[in-house]
């Protein structure tokens, strides 16, 4: 478990100064402590609980497998997100913004895919074959497409999720993530609007050693999420493991009842009558006892957040609604599933369910390759 944050920490790291109050925006009002000397002071009880809360969200998506893009253009926090993201292995945005990254990803891909097809042409000697002229133009494609993009070259499908800091030098990040249903973490302000994000850390997002502290707890909690999803699958492979030695073992006790069947009969058919009477009872309340089980096993819900365009929050208020599983989902009409969203949270309001039923059939009949190649050819769960 990564270490609780302490209000004492974030206030050395100078986590509470926000704006100047002209400079406000109202809907910050209630993480806003007091103004002090024309400055706003965030409230960092509130940063501690809206960390957690985020934390907890990253490390259930990490857990499953989804990617997490974290953008930070601005000068301060360049170098310190490329530094702590690289260490969790996820992509991340330190340049330029491209436009349509989300909604024109594809484009992106192929961009992606040039870079790779140069290194290619370097490995195999094509390149050399190149006049002096054409080999200085491939190579400064290649070191502009490295800038831009190198750090999301292993983002093969749409993240699962967002994390900005400074949500206003970053709106057009946050209108394609939001065109396409994708849930937004983000380092807010007292100058930016909370309710453009699914999950608002209200913070300085100025300071270096502010960024810093901040992006040390998520990445912390991402590397969890990571460690989780890995001891699952080691897991995975011990049971099967465990199940061929059994079936091994179960020829060999079969020869063995088989010998020991006949001696056995005689002695169970006098033992049968007299037990019969006193195993009836037992019976019943054994019966008893296993029905609330069985109940509680069908109850264990499953990850709704693996459907495209299903964040934590929404996945929350699915469950909290009946809808637990896979099948249930499935099952379920596109315009109540609406309805539920909307009233859950004014923030899940514009999500489109129209594709969660058809991805929940496929998740449920367990064709998981088959959703996958699905969802990476439809936009956010849109098609």
């Amino acid at each position: 478990m990564a270490s609780k944050i302490e209000v004492k920490d974030l206030l050395e790291a100078g986590v509470h100064f926000g704006h100047l109050t002209r400079k406000w925006n109202p809907n910050m009002a209630p993480y806003i402590y007091m103004e002090r000397n024309g400055i706003h002071v965030i409230n960092l009880y509130k940063t501690v609980a809206k960390l957690e809360e985020a934390n907890e969200a990253l490390k259930k998506i990490a857990s499953s497998g989804r990617k997490i893009l974290f953008v930070a253009t601005k000068k301060q926090a360049k170098d310190i997100v490329a530094d702590k993201v690289s260490k969790v292995n996820m992509p991340y945005i330190t340049e330029r913004w491209p436009g349509g990254m989300l909604t024109n990803f594809v484009t992106i891909r192929k961009a992606v895919k040039k870079m790779a097809a140069i290194d290619r042409m370097k490995k195999d000697g094509t390149f050399n074959t190149l006049s002096k002229k054409e080999r200085l133009q491939v190579d400064r494609l290649r070191a502009k497409l490295d800038k831009n993009l190198g750090s999301i070259a292993d983002m093969t499908r749409l993240p699962g999720a967002l994390f900005i800091v400074d949500t206003m030098r970053e709106h057009i990040a946050v209108k394609e993530a939001q065109k396409l249903n994708i849930p937004i973490f983000a380092m807010v302000d007292t100058n930016s609007d909370p309710r453009d994000v699914d999950y608002a850390v209200p913070s300085n997002d100025d300071a270096g050693k502010s960024i810093e502290i901040i992006m040390e707890s998520v990445t912390q909690a991402v590397a969890e999420g990571l460690e989780e999803r890995k001891s699952e699958k080691t897991g995975g492979k011990d049971n099967e493991e465990a199940k061929a030695a059994k079936t091994e073992e179960a020829p060999k006790k079969e020869e063995k009842k088989a010998e020991a069947a006949p001696k056995k009969e005689e002695k169970a058919a006098e033992e049968k009558s007299a037990k019969k009477a006193e195993a009836a009872p037992k019976k019943e309340e054994k019966a008893a006892e296993e029905k609330p089980a069985k109940k509680e096993a069908k109850a264990k819900s499953d990850d709704l957040t693996k459907i495209e365009g299903i964040g934590p929050k929404a996945a929350e208020a699915l469950v909290a609604n009946g809808m637990k599983t896979y099948a249930e989902l499935a099952d379920a009409d596109a315009e109540k599933v609406k309805e539920i969203l909307s009233e859950a949270s004014s923030t899940l309001a514009h999500l489109d369910p129209t594709s969660w039923p058809k991805q929940a059939k496929m998740a449920a009949d367990g064709k998981w390759d088959e959703l996958k190649e699905w969802q990476d050819n439809v936009k956010g769960g849109v098609e």
